[in-house]
């Protein structure tokens, strides 16, 4: 019915180009570990961004009043303790004292008022940050090293998104003297390593914080070099020129793992997909129709022979390291033969056609989309892949209500709270939910924001996913491995799944 094709192809010619690239690179000096990300985030001001890349450096140059480690628990940053007062309206928090920005500026309340007054003011409002923040009415200084965050409605994501990117902490003078436009391209922060040189569109380059409030880092520098090509990221590392390959290809993972100087490491990501549905018009309206599409894929197949097993099956819309998460709902069986039931039920003739529109440049998913079409096909269903340029399809069609019966969606989850994505996608009148209009559904979305309540918030968040998934308002496809290549000479290094990497602790040998 189906046949697979190989993800690599093409990737050989790719690697012959990086190594010819490796080779002209210059190589690794002894205390500096080389990092390729796939993207210059073009400002590393905390408030201007929301780009995976932009957490693999900021976390080294900045802290929040949270922080996560690796494994994504909460733990303390610039703030040593917090507590709620006044019936959760006011969050009173204790700084850490004897910190200062890599500037010699000292960090203190002041600093926290003036980051989150800029990050709510005209300033914050340029970058996509904002919209985080604003369950914050205000921050009031009570002393030098006490801040209270005056909130205007219950948030009880808060705490998390202070260890996010617009929650990092940033120097009142040095901003006010040098300007915001200075700033994006000389960060300084309190993190545990500071600005050297930035080189747009080439590297940016951290030195050790001998000062830094969480230990003295045994690195030396960081370099952070802009390489946005996945084969050539691996050929680098092959050729040592390379310490961290953030974008491994899966065709190149047992490449790399039959080198003699680099490996592979994989944990649980945030990054999750689905194949959402117009609801509102089509085939696709019903609710049994749905259903039947879902039971018609091999999700498991599609992750063990494409993805090569670095996926995850998923009943809703989040990883097993979601907020919100629950082991115990599954996603329907593959069953063509009960798909068909179900279609012959609609009414749905065979030859139906439907569309499903996808990001062009996502070649990994081109090749999942072309496997759902053959699965579909086995049914009776005729799809129809329609590639978009990804901004044209996620700022114009899908909220516009443009899409075809299916599109392509992708979320990081970057909270690892299944809010953040439940919400923004199931709540009427949201961006990307064009179609969906269900009162009992924004009711359960807006209770599970209105209480501090860990358990009931859980409960809730549960209910839910089963709900979507019972109404099946997309295909769950699989939640992301983060997939990272890393040169033998690296030591003590911890793989965060959002490859925030804090390297503290991590040498070179």
């Amino acid at each position: 019915m189906f046949t697979f094709t190989k993800t690599a192809r093409a990737l050989g010619a790719a690697l012959a180009i990086g190594g010819a690239l490796a080779a002209a690179a210059p190589a690794h000096a002894a205390g500096t570990l080389n990092v390729a990300i796939t993207q210059d985030a073009g400002s590393w001001d905390p408030i201007d961004t929301f780009v995976t890349w932009w957490g693999s450096v900021g976390s080294n140059l900045y802290d929040g009043l949270t922080m996560r480690g690796a494994d994504m628990k909460l733990q303390p940053g610039l703030a040593t303790s917090w507590e709620f007062l006044d019936n959760d309206t006011r969050i009173r928090f204790k700084l850490r004292e004897n910190v200062k920005f890599h500037d010699g500026e000292p960090f203190d309340a002041n600093a926290v008022k003036f980051t989150f007054d800029r990050l709510l003011g005209a300033e914050g409002a340029k970058g996509p940050q904002q919209s985080n923040y604003n369950s914050i009415d205000k921050v009031v200084v009570v002393d030098a090293h006490t801040v209270d965050f005056m909130m205007k409605r219950p948030d009880p994501v808060i705490l998390t998104k202070l260890a996010g990117y617009g929650g990092m902490i940033v120097p009142p003078k040095y901003i006010q003297e040098k300007g915001d436009a200075y700033f994006n391209e000389h960060p300084v922060g309190t993190g545990p390593f500071k600005f050297v040189e930035y080189k747009p569109k080439i590297s940016l380059t951290l030195a050790r914080n001998d000062e830094y409030w969480g230990g003295k880092p045994k690195l030396d520098q960081v370099v952070y070099r802009f390489i946005a090509e996945p084969a050539t990221q691996v050929a680098e590392l092959q050729a040592g020129r390379v310490d961290i390959a953030t974008a491994v290809p899966l065709g190149l993972v047992d490449t790399i793992k039959k080198s003699s100087n680099a490996t592979i490491v994989s944990t649980s990501g945030p990054g999750t997909v689905v194949a959402r549905y117009d609801t509102s018009r089509g085939i696709t309206k019903d609710r049994d129709v749905r259903r039947a599409l879902i039971m018609a894929v091999d999700r498991d197949a599609i992750i063990k022979q494409l993805l090569l097993g670095y996926a995850k099956p998923i009943a809703s819309f989040q990883g097993d390291l979601s907020f919100g998460y629950d082991p115990a709902l599954k996603p329907l069986p593959f069953s063509p033969a009960e798909a068909k039931k179900l279609l012959a039920k609609a009414g749905v003739k065979p030859g139906a056609a439907i569309q499903l529109d996808i990001r062009g440049s996502d070649s990994q998913f081109r090749e999942v989309a072309q496997a759902i079409a053959g699965y579909l096909q086995g049914v009776g269903i005729k799809t129809t892949i329609k590639p978009y340029e990804t901004p044209v399809l996620i700022n114009d069609i899908i909220p516009q209500g443009k899409t075809g019966e299916m599109w392509q969606m992708y979320w990081g989850g970057w909270t690892y709270d299944y809010d953040n994505t439940a919400y923004l996608m199931y709540h009427s009148g949201q961006k990307w939910n064009p179609y969906d209009k269900d009162a009992k559904l924004d009711a359960m979305l807006e209770a599970q924001r209105n209480t501090y309540k860990v358990d009931e918030r859980q409960e809730t968040l549960r209910e839910i996913a089963a709900y979507v998934a019972d109404n099946a308002l997309e295909m769950p496809l699989y939640a992301l491995d983060t997939v990272v290549g890393i040169n033998k000479r690296v030591k003590n290094l911890s793989v965060p799944g959002d490859i925030r990497f804090r390297f503290v602790d991590a040498s070179v040998d």
